[in-house]
């Protein structure tokens, strides 16, 4: 199961949850306020370094 990321408009707490893909565009109680949040674009970086220790971006990263 694919974790998604959510942010609560009340309380503006960002949080995560595992849920199967069936209910991916569902929304998900805030954990804080129990208010009703959208999911969110999740965001992340990949880099690997080097036998010199040199960090450089991973082949379809997103980085150009």
């Amino acid at each position: 199961m694919p974790i998604y990321e959510y942010v609560c408009p009340a309380c503006d707490l960002k949080f995560e949850m595992l849920r199967p893909m069936s209910r991916a565009n569902e929304k998900a109680a805030c954990p804080e306020c129990k208010e009703e949040s959208e999911r969110v674009l999740s965001t992340f970086a990949c880099c690997s370094t080097d036998s010199s220790g040199m960090t450089s971006a991973i082949a379809g990263s997103g980085n150009s």
